[in-house]
């Protein structure tokens, strides 16, 4: 499987890690809407709810660190 990046499309990340949809939302950040993913980044989606640099850093860290399924 693939390495999560903040340029992972939210599409992709959810083929990687499906259970990063439930990561997401503990932080506030919902990447499904009406059951089709956000289109676009990580980082995009990540920045756009008001987190910074170094959260979206953290972010993708611990979701890498997600045990696969």
């Amino acid at each position: 499987m693939g390495k999560i990046t903040k340029s992972t499309y939210i599409e992709e990340m959810l083929e990687i890690k499906p259970q990063a949809v439930s990561y997401l939302l503990d932080k506030g950040i919902a990447c499904l809407v009406c059951g089709e993913p956000y289109w676009g980044t990580i980082e995009e989606l990540v920045l756009k709810k008001g987190y910074s640099e170094e959260e979206l850093e953290q972010f993708i860290e611990e979701l890498n660190s997600l045990p696969q399924k």
